[in-house]
């Protein structure tokens, strides 16, 4: 694991720890703790304090870098990016993280010349611990790389997020088995060799997105708009079009 891998992952770490807090105190307790956004979907507490956190430590190890965040966007507070800068979502799967199902992450990604270059995607409640970086991609410290589906293809759809366009995008592939997941692990199962593909016509943001994507990049995988064309990041508004992840075809 390189350098940049190694520090996303200990930045990740850290802010799993407080999601895990959060975690057991609320809906491992049975309590809820969601609020509703502008956008309606749901933030807790653990979303911003871990959003806090984040941000601190890659203003340390990162300075003058700047960073695109979930919840500072949905306060109206979002940096100017150029060429290089960082998208964070300190808690992807809010649904499945106030269910407790365990399947959420903690995305942090650095982003290149539209291209997401390194990653980590951290499911605490799981211990699964995926980064990439130029130099591959690795579950814990461990080498992963996405592959060639043996016969027919296992697809990887949204636990939450389910849509009919997507149903449809998916006939054009042979998928012989359906499972699913919720957050960014979807990207990481395809990069593991767990799942083949992974499409998704409904709405994501860049945040949602770039650290799976990273993985998958750096594990030999790919990340395309449904007419071919690759998935960039930094576009207005950071909102992405309709996208499949594939491993190797």
């Amino acid at each position: 694991m390189a350098a940049t891998a190694q520090i996303l992952a200990e930045i990740a770490a850290r802010a799993g720890a407080v999601v895990m807090r959060h975690y057991q105190s609320g809906p491992l307790a049975g309590k809820d703790l969601a609020r509703m956004k502008a956008d309606r979907s749901p933030v807790t507490d653990a979303d911003e304090e871990t959003e806090r956190l984040i941000l601190a430590e890659l203003a340390k190890a990162f300075p003058g870098v700047p960073v695109v965040a979930e919840e500072e966007a949905a306060a109206g507070r979002i940096q100017a990016v150029g060429g290089r800068f960082f998208l964070v979502d300190p808690l992807d799967g809010t649904k499945e993280f106030l269910s407790g199902n365990g399947e959420f992450t903690v995305n942090i990604a650095e982003v290149v010349d539209g291209v997401p270059v390194a990653g980590v995607v951290y499911a605490p409640a799981l211990a699964r611990m995926f980064s990439a970086d130029a130099g591959g991609a690795f579950e814990s410290t461990k080498p992963i790389a996405a592959r060639a589906p043996p016969q027919g293809m296992t697809a990887v759809g949204s636990r939450s997020h389910a849509d009919a366009a997507t149903e449809e995008f998916l006939k054009a592939y042979p998928v012989t088995r359906f499972v699913s997941a919720g957050s960014s692990l979807k990207f990481c199962l395809v990069a593991a060799g767990e799942a083949d593909i992974y499409a998704r016509g409904g709405r994501t943001m860049e945040w949602d997105t770039a650290a799976g994507h990273a993985v998958l990049r750096a594990a030999g995988g790919s990340v395309k708009r449904w007419d071919g064309t690759p998935l960039l990041y930094g576009k207005a508004g950071f909102e992405n079009p309709a996208f499949v992840a594939r491993g190797i075809l």
